[in-house]
């Protein structure tokens, strides 16, 4: 049983929150040291010209930089090597990553390369990273991965068909420059996928076995925040006041999550991402209820609370009634934002659960699920996901 009292340690990084926020990072990279910065960014975001406004705010404090766009929307182990090479020939000494998940994990990944002189995949685990980053800066234009304020590194290893975590507080960035007007240009699909990445990860806090009354109370209201405001955000993408709840919701998740780190959806995802190049916010949504379903025997007074934050009172509700209702209540906000699929649409079959079984086994984010999972237990789950 845990107590209150317990010692705990809770990392985040300094954020500045509001519209117009992604125009300082000129102001802060000066500040932080910065001589040439390395924007890292992918064809998406340049397109929509978050990635130019940021130039001009470099430019505008006489600071060189150089433009590295090589990131796929999973970032590859060898993108972030290239970046390296990239960061050291050209002299660079502060990165300022632009984008979703994967330019900010692949800015980490590069800072970290650059630092310890050693190839990415040598740092998977937990607090494995010796020597800290040059500066770093992110400029979130998605509301769900929280790469900004994490100290997660996601990296593909297209070799092995996995998505690998590094874990450690030397990856959190330095200033995270939040910016809700960047997701104006998010599309529907998108908008879905990673605020239910978002809602995954405060529930996934929220149960962690590492949880914390801290990262409880982030958990929770990013919780409320998306089922409040997720589905009139889709609808509505011009909306700054949806989307600024939404971006909220996003910075509340990633500090949970950061601190209580997650479980088995993330464990799993990770999976199926590796294996199948599929969206990640979109793997989480796959799997979420019928992981809840898994672990509410085990934290049934927490998922009352995650429910009570979706709109569900299941005071009085038999163990079954209310996983029936919290998973219905889940679904119902999947179905509601398009984010219909399953894991066969993405293409996962059953010959490939015992393999992706075994490889969530080894993702250190199933430490922290609420409730032991053995390689049946994940395999059952697949499979009832398919």
């Amino acid at each position: 049983m845990k107590s209150e009292l317990e010692l705990r340690k809770f990392v985040a990084p300094e954020y500045i929150f509001g519209v117009g926020a992604r125009r300082l990072a000129g102001r802060y990279a000066k500040n932080l040291g910065g001589k040439r910065i390395l924007v890292v960014s992918d064809p998406g975001v340049v397109a929509a010209g978050w990635t130019q406004d940021v130039i001009e705010s470099l430019l505008e404090e006489g600071l060189a930089y150089e433009l590295f766009t090589g990131v796929s929307p999973n970032p590859r182990a060898d993108e972030v090597m290239a970046g390296a090479e990239v960061f050291r020939s050209k002299k660079c000494n502060a990165l300022v990553a632009v984008g979703g998940g994967s330019p900010m994990d692949c800015a980490k990944g590069i800072g970290i390369v650059y630092s310890n002189r050693q190839p990415i995949l040598e740092f998977v685990g937990v607090d494995k990273v010796g020597i800290p980053m040059p500066p770093l800066i992110c400029i979130p234009t998605t509301g769900g991965t929280s790469a900004d304020v994490s100290q997660f590194a996601i990296i593909s290893n297209p070799i092995d068909k996995i998505k690998l975590a590094i874990i450690s507080k030397s990856v959190v960035p330095d200033l995270s420059l939040i910016d809700p007007l960047t997701l104006t240009t998010l599309d529907p699909f998108l908008t879905a996928c990673t605020g239910l990445d978002a809602l995954t990860h405060g529930i996934e806090a929220y149960v962690s076995n590492a949880s914390s009354p801290m990262t409880d109370l982030h958990a929770l209201e990013a919780i409320r925040l998306i089922n409040e405001n997720l589905v009139a955000s889709v609808k509505n993408p011009q909306d700054v006041e949806l989307r600024t709840k939404v971006m909220q919701a996003s910075l509340y998740a990633g500090l949970a999550f950061s601190n209580a780190i997650l479980g088995a959806v993330h464990a799993m995802a990770h999976s199926v991402g590796g294996e199948r190049d599929a969206p990640h916010g979109e793997c989480n949504a796959i799997l979420l209820d019928h992981v809840i379903a898994f672990n509410l025997p085990a934290s049934p007074e927490r998922f009352e609370q995650i429910a009570s934050a979706m709109g569900v009172d299941l005071r009085g509700k038999t163990l079954i009634e209310k996983t029936k209702m919290l998973m219905k209540r889940v679904r119902e906000l999947k179905r509601e934002v398009g984010v219909a699929r399953v894991l066969k649409d993405v293409g996962v079959t059953r010959t490939d659960v015992p393999q992706l079984s075994e490889k969530a086994l080894h993702d250190p984010c199933l430490l922290t699920n609420p409730r032991r999972a053995n390689r049946r237990d994940i395999e059952v789950i697949y499979e009832e996901a398919l």
